[in-house]
């Protein structure tokens, strides 16, 4: 189903293309007037897709009852004929179609490319990661080797590989079933979002607010390090995410974190041991965004995409910034971060909060993971108060 999810709009071009007998449309003008609830045939919808996986291979059977089967594969050879796959190809609109990306979307990655400094190498390796899963990346412990925790899941039926970035689970046996998941040892975690959670470098006696925890996957990897020592607090819109929270810091040792409910709307009542110090050593903003930094995760998510729900997001993560920087203590850091690779949603909301809080400025922001990495796409900026 992910791998249909990934082709949807494809299908649906194949299918007018062939309908029309005409492999080379303009497919930027059709893009503009696409609706994913177009009709196609069940059959077709699904040889369509059946031949981009196989890419016409003879495993691809047809579906009983398509009784154009070889008319279709025959015009599908036809349309990949057309198709320049090559690096400094890989925004014809052709070519995104073929790669699971909407051709109306070469502004944004153009942007992307710009701003991360990508060749057109990276950019065509981020732009192929897109039809592909990553793999289950696992967050260890600090008390855990790699190399150690590799050896007892490979023993319990777990397949792993282990490589300089980390360890990740590629099937076999279900890791949360394995005694290290059960003993708090591993979480998983993308390893972009291990990233994320590792620019907050918390010490031990620090002060920390995850201001957006959701179900504490970045609150737990922050807390870690800090050897139940000081304070991490975490709040999120949705209490019942917090209470997943609670469960899974049980389960990993960790005692140090507090939490409650935080709607965003208004700056945040410190704790009487922050305000004696002035704020947060550290404050993590993981705000909620476009999640397109996920899609190879979650494909069906891309259809859902629009310029008007980003503006939306956009504000309130502009909002969620304002009210969260007020806890910054001086000298401490307020990191920003989204799982989105837009550059509305990130460098252009860094540059307008630095712009209208002087007392704040960027020390480094980047893009995480894809194409770098077999991971998802994150952003992440990290910002001092300096008064």
């Amino acid at each position: 189903m992910h791998q249909a999810m990934r082709f949807l709009q494809l299908a649906a071009a194949l299918e007018l293309a062939y309908r029309e007998d005409n492999p080379q449309q303009d497919w930027l003008v059709w893009d503009q007037d696409w609706h994913r609830d177009r009709n196609i045939p069940p059959l077709a919808f699904w040889y369509w897709v059946m031949l981009r996986l196989t890419e016409n291979k003879s495993s691809c059977t047809p579906p009983a009852g398509l009784r154009d089967a070889t008319e279709r594969q025959a015009f599908f050879v036809r349309f990949v004929r057309h198709l320049r796959l090559e690096d400094n190809a890989i925004l014809q609109p052709e070519s995104l179609l073929w790669f699971g990306l909407r051709p109306q979307w070469v502004p944004l990655l153009v942007e992307r490319q710009k701003h991360s400094g990508w060749s057109q190498q990276q950019l065509a390796q981020f732009v192929r990661l897109q039809t592909v899963s990553p793999p289950l990346w696992l967050r260890l412990s600090p008390q855990m080797s790699a190399e150690q925790l590799a050896e007892h899941l490979a023993a319990e039926g777990v397949r792993v590989a282990l490589s300089e970035q980390g360890l990740c689970a590629r099937g076999g046996t279900d890791v949360t079933r394995s005694s290290a998941y059960r003993q708090g040892q591993i979480e998983i975690q993308d390893l972009a979002s291990q990233q994320l959670a590792a620019a907050v470098k918390a010490k031990p006696g620090d002060k920390v607010w995850d201001a957006c925890a959701g179900a504490g996957g970045k609150s737990l990897a922050v807390a870690a390090p800090m050897n139940n020592k000081g304070m991490l607090l975490a709040t999120d819109l949705h209490p019942h995410k917090l209470e997943e929270l609670k469960r899974r810091a049980k389960r990993a040792g960790l005692f140090n974190i507090r939490s409650f409910a935080w709607a965003g709307d208004t700056p945040l009542q410190l704790p009487k041991e922050v305000a004696r110090q002035g704020g947060f050593d550290w404050v993590l903003v993981d705000a909620p965004c476009s999640s397109s930094g996920t899609w190879r995760r979650n494909p069906d998510a891309r259809w859902r995409f629009s310029p008007e729900d980003s503006a939306d997001l956009q504000q309130l993560q502009s909002r969620l910034l304002h009210h969260a920087s007020e806890a910054v203590r001086p000298g401490g850091h307020l990191v920003y971060g989204t799982c989105s690779w837009q550059w509305s949603e990130n460098e252009a909301q860094v540059a307008a909060f630095v712009a209208g809080h002087p007392q704040f400025v960027c020390l480094e922001q980047r893009c995480l993971g894809a194409p770098e990495a077999d991971a998802d796409t994150l952003f992440v900026a990290i910002l001092q108060r300096r008064d």
